[in-house]
């Protein structure tokens, strides 16, 4: 058994351990990740607020709720190594932006006017359920990388004489598959959600 494999028979054990015991409650490190999303957004808010009004206070305020923010953040993201820890925080913030992204897009696809047409309608709102799946996917990719599925690394860029190029993050969607019972890393969030089921 290569390693990806083992890494997912290693997590679906888990996974029926979890169902099985009751012991853990998954809900609340999921609602613990929303709530590291809204932080990290309210760090920017205060930090343009800040820069836009030159009322530094804010700034303060911005460092206080990154403190909060990288306190939960360590909660969640316990054992980290490399980069793992700033991809985690990355990938939440990415995945709240791109939730907010699609809200607006369909908060638009419903809004009166004589110059929205039925098609401009469907047009957003394909666009915004491409956000939400987007969102989904990067937030799939943070629970991966929460269960050790994936790795984050370097790129070596043979131009350089094999220097150092550029992060990358390492999915393997076929490999999670290789036993049928996951087809995507998008289907961890739902293997977790199950185990939340009462």
């Amino acid at each position: 058994m290569d390693e990806d494999a083992s890494k997912f028979t290693d997590f679906m054990s888990r996974i029926e351990k979890m169902r099985a015991n009751g012991g853990v409650d998954l809900s609340t490190a999921e609602d613990l990740s929303m709530a590291v999303m809204n932080l990290i957004a309210l760090e920017e808010h205060f930090f343009f607020t800040a820069a836009k009004t030159h009322k530094y206070e804010y700034f303060d305020t911005a460092g206080e709720v990154r403190e909060m923010r990288k306190d939960l953040l360590k909660q969640l993201m316990p054992e980290h190594e490399g980069e793992t820890w700033c991809a985690s925080k990355h990938l939440l913030s990415a995945t709240m932006r791109l939730i907010e992204v699609g809200n607006k897009l369909q908060s638009e696809s419903v809004k009166d006017g004589p110059d929205v047409s039925g098609s401009d309608r469907q047009a957003l709102k394909e666009r915004a359920h491409e956000m939400f799946e987007k969102a989904y996917r990067v937030y799939s990719i943070f629970w991966a990388l929460k269960m050790k599925l994936i790795k984050i690394g370097k790129n070596y860029n043979s131009d350089k004489a094999g220097k150092e190029d550029k992060d990358f993050v390492s999915v393997d969607d076929e490999a999670l598959a290789k036993n049928g019972q996951i087809g995507r890393i998008d289907d961890l969030v739902n293997q977790l959600a199950n185990c939340c089921d009462e």
